[in-house]
């Protein structure tokens, strides 16, 4: 079997124009180079729709002029404001790349031997790392792969506002009643804020009279599993709370303020969800992924959107390298490094395979077995899940690749069996 392996981008020669851009948030800072080293001056341009078009007929111009027959335009990984820029170019047909930015942080010192950093530098420095061939492939999505990247960042930003939501109304209540949290054990479960939002004080409890209907409640709420044997001690702690008197009516305040808060944020990720599974149907290797047990239909998205086009990826080196889990060590002499991971990808993503590394390591999973005898071999717990998501980022890329459904103890079929 041919093993491929990843190659640095070569993506310069005397038939290129080689443009550079420096992203900012109201200007970019513009550049280019081709044969023998020759370029300009860098040149500003705004980040609007004529700056845009200055930008591009500024570079046509030069290329026309030089007799070149391809652009490369490349850039700084970047946030939100490079995108409009990156879209428009991508319009025009010219090759996109970009570098990391360590790799400009790191190199800048050799240009002009002197750590000096401003806007019009920064461009220069970006074209030597791309002729040395340390360029990396832009990919936009496009499609329902854009609308799941789109939809699995909100959901991200969603679940994290949440969190923050859910620990300042912990501490709220621990202010008021104290007690509450170590008998409920938190207040992120349906049932925990359906106490918090009729009875906020310990004083509800004990006005709520009929202890029977309470108990009947929230067994309905809990589905069972919060009972009798819960609710009279949560009760009982109520008559003597020893949580705060003064200020107390607006803590009360705020805190069914934060319930009501939280309740939106969970129909609207709920919204989200039911977006995500819905452009997930339009991509057709997705029912790949969902064939693997412990991939569900969030994560499937997420990784789908967070990759924008598994097509685009040779080999899984580079599908390790986007998302951060390619391994290095620092050796040197007799000391021997330890193998860890970059976390140079896309951290988005990193995490949705950890997670997704946690469901296919419980009981029936399909790597519950590879996981378990990596612990035996002495291999720690977090240290065995990031290999796990390792091992599950190649299934993912295998069973894309190859357009077919993951097949458990694929050797042991019976077919395969019979044939051997």
């Amino acid at each position: 079997m041919t093993k491929i392996q990843t190659k640095k981008a070569q993506v310069v020669n005397n038939k290129i124009l080689l443009v550079t851009i420096d992203i900012g948030k109201e200007s970019n800072m513009g550049y280019y180079r081709f044969s023998n080293n020759r370029g300009a001056k860098p040149f500003p341009f705004g980040n609007h729709a004529h700056g845009f078009n200055f930008f591009w007929d500024r570079i046509s111009q030069v290329q026309t002029q030089n007799q070149l027959e391809e652009i490369v335009v490349g850039f700084e990984s970047t946030g939100p404001y490079g995108e409009p820029l990156v879209h428009f170019l991508k319009r025009k047909g010219v090759k996109l790349v970009q570098v990391n930015p360590m790799h400009t942080k790191r190199l800048k010192e050799l240009t002009g031997n002197s750590p000096n950093k401003t806007d019009r530098k920064d461009p220069k420095v970006i074209a030597d790392i791309i002729e040395l061939g340390h360029a990396l492939t832009v990919i936009v999505p496009e499609g329902s792969a854009a609308e799941l990247r789109r939809l699995t960042q909100a959901r991200e930003r969603s679940v994290r506002r949440r969190t923050g939501l859910l620990n300042q109304l912990q501490d709220l209540v621990f202010l008021v009643f104290p007690e509450f949290l170590t008998i409920i054990k938190g207040v992120k479960s349906k049932t925990a804020r359906y106490l918090l939002n009729r009875y906020s004080t310990p004083g509800d409890f004990v006005a709520c009279g009929d202890l029977d209907l309470l108990c009947s409640r929230v067994k309905k709420i809990s589905r069972g599993r919060i009972g009798r044997e819960r609710i009279e001690p949560l009760y009982l702690s109520a008559c003597s709370s020893v949580g705060i008197q003064e200020g107390r009516e607006s803590l009360v305040l705020e805190i069914r303020q934060i319930l009501s808060w939280i309740e939106l944020v969970d129909g609207f990720i709920a919204q989200l969800e039911d977006a995500m599974v819905s452009h997930l149907q339009q991509i057709p290797y997705s029912s790949s992924i969902l064939s693997i047990k412990g991939v569900g239909p969030i994560t499937a998205a997420g990784l789908i959107g967070e990759v924008g086009d598994f097509g685009s990826f040779r080999a899984i080196p580079e599908m390790e390298k986007l998302a951060g889990l390619d391994l290095f060590e620092i050796s040197s002499g007799l000391h021997k490094g330890r193998r860890r991971i970059s976390k140079r990808g896309r951290p988005l993503l990193r995490k949705l395979l950890y997670f997704g590394a946690i469901n296919v390591v419980r009981t029936g999973g399909i790597l519950h077995g590879w996981y378990h005898r990596a612990i035996d071999r002495g291999m720690p717990k977090t240290k065995a899940l990031v290999a796990v998501a390792r091992k599950l980022l190649r299934i993912v890329f295998a069973a894309v690749r190859d357009h077919r459904e993951f097949t458990y103890d694929y050797m042991n079929q019976p077919k395969l069996r019979m044939t051997a």
